[in-house]
């Protein structure tokens, strides 16, 4: 791809002043415009060393309203980033809807610079690059406008850019050791990128090789695709989006298994049994607690359920004795207006557990194919696609050593009808039961299709489903914790 540039491609100064102020202003236009229409963009800037990236960036910010973009510059993780995977900083810096955020280098520096120097092992890359279109991809579903450049230079003219900015007393601080390699390296380097534009040149999300030994040839080209992919994602608003047959929606109108129905709801423990069972586990879970934190393994338990299917007396129990400094429990409810104006999974990507930790999530992203779905919260195209976004999601969570443990307690209708009139019945958990909990009863058979299709579409090898039977709550708890302990054992045997 990047043989094919003719560098030599040159703007005399008129024509570029003259085009630069034209697309400045159709640039300060087109981000109004955004802000109103609640567009959120992605602007990715990559490219070698000296490319101009940073004059770029400080050129198009001075024409716009700062109270409408970000700009992130991207620096090599640090050691309280490398505790999450890897794209969880990037989620971090998503722009929010109707704002501009800019990457000065962003995920593509794991597979080009941190590959150079060995900061990233060869077997990473492609899952890296799978992740990163994932990610892509999902930004693009999700109503995002994205805009990547790589700014191309000969070797000679980096060699010379960076002599030049080196002897500049006010500007020599710029150039690192790194860029130095750059250059020193420039076959290697230069094959990276062709092989990162090559596997990530989407069709969602396409490159824009710019050429950049002359540099208002290159403003110019970058500014012009900008507004260009701007104006066409302004456009693209207009168009009602059809929902698409999903591949994996028609496998299961042939294929539908009922999973709830073969738990086996019977199941219980003695009052005797239950107290001895559970002080095993929650001994035993206690002392995992302080191997998973020195080997510095993450934990997430995720909690499912039908309502009143005992999800808090479960958690209650698990984390009865474990040491409160390294666990925490997040109770996800309906999104806020400020977790509407990302990519549904953005919430969930801010909570996650840091190395060490245990995370419990009480509730989790299933709403999307579960209330959402049911409730129309999310139109029908989300919630299919969302099955391939979860199972992604979950794949960068084990793939960076996540034990990730999902439960859907079951219990039979009878047994919720039992509790809910048990709570109705009781000035002290009144508070537990709510008008949604009963009109959620109402649609069981609606919703039990959807935790069925859940389950059939999101239980994968690494990131199983653990179905739990929950009409007797003593079996329910100690089952919930034996789970937990298993998936921490069976993760330190690979340590």
């Amino acid at each position: 791809m990047l043989e094919t540039l003719d560098l030599s491609l040159f703007l005399n100064k008129d024509t570029y002043n003259t085009q630069l102020e034209a697309l400045m202003r159709q640039l300060r236009s087109l981000q109004r415009a955004c802000w109103q229409k609640k567009l959120p963009v992605l602007i990715v800037l990559e490219g070698w060393a000296a490319a101009g990236k940073g004059a770029l960036v400080k050129q198009i910010v001075g024409y716009m309203d700062p109270r409408g973009f970000v700009v992130h510059p991207i620096w090599p993780a640090t050691a309280q980033e490398r505790q999450y995977p890897f794209m969880w900083r990037f989620w971090q810096r998503l722009p929010r809807a109707g704002q501009i955020g800019f990457f000065y280098h962003s995920w593509y520096t794991h597979v080009l610079e941190e590959r150079l120097f060995k900061r990233a092992s060869e077997p990473e890359i492609p899952i890296r690059l799978g992740q990163i279109n994932a990610f892509e991809r999902q930004m693009v579903d999700n109503g995002v406008a994205i805009a990547k450049f790589w700014i191309h230079l000969s070797k000679k003219e980096l060699k010379k850019r960076l002599k030049k900015t080196a002897a500049d007393s006010l500007k020599a601080w710029r150039v690192r050791s790194e860029d130095w390699q750059q250059a020193k390296n420039y076959k290697q380097y230069t094959a990276f990128a062709e092989e990162m534009l090559i596997h990530t040149n989407t069709e969602f999300a396409p490159w824009t090789l710019v050429e950049g030994n002359c540099q208002r040839w290159a403003r110019v080209k970058v500014l012009t695709e900008m507004a260009s992919t701007l104006s066409q994602a302004l456009d693209g608003l207009h168009i009602q989006a059809v929902p698409l047959k999903n591949p994996l929606q028609e496998q299961l109108k042939s294929r539908e298994t009922d999973f709830l129905a073969e738990v086996d709801l019977t199941q219980s423990l003695s009052p005797k049994k239950y107290k001895k069972s559970l002080r095993q586990q929650q001994e035993l879970l206690n002392k995992l607690q302080l191997e998973i934190y020195k080997h510095q393994i993450p934990v997430l338990v995720i909690f499912e359920g039908w309502d009143a299917a005992g999800k808090g007396g479960a958690i209650k129990r698990l984390t009865d004795n474990l040491d409160p400094r390294s666990y925490v429990v997040n109770a996800f409810a309906a999104p806020t207006e400020l977790e509407k104006a990302y990519h549904y999974l953005w919430r969930f990507w801010k909570q996650l557990p840091e190395a060490g930790n245990i995370g419990i999530f009480d509730r989790s992203w299933y709403g999307r194919v579960l209330v959402e779905r049911v409730e129309k919260f999310a139109t029908e195209l989300e919630w299919q696609r969302a099955y391939q976004e979860i199972n992604e999601f979950e794949g960068q969570l084990t793939s960076a050593g996540y034990v990730l443990v999902k439960f859907w307690l079951h219990i039979s209708q009878e047994e919720q009808l039992r509790r809910f009139t048990e709570r109705q019945n009781d000035p002290f958990k009144q508070y537990k039961l709510t008008a949604e909990d009963w009109r959620n009863r109402e649609k069981w058979e609606v919703y039990e299709v959807a935790v069925n299709q859940m389950i059939e579409l999101t239980s994968t090898a690494t990131a199983p489903w653990t179905l739990i039977a929950g009409d007797n709550k003593h079996y329910a708890r100690v089952k919930v914790i034996q789970a937990v302990t298993e998936a921490i054992n069976a993760q330190l045997k690979y340590r």
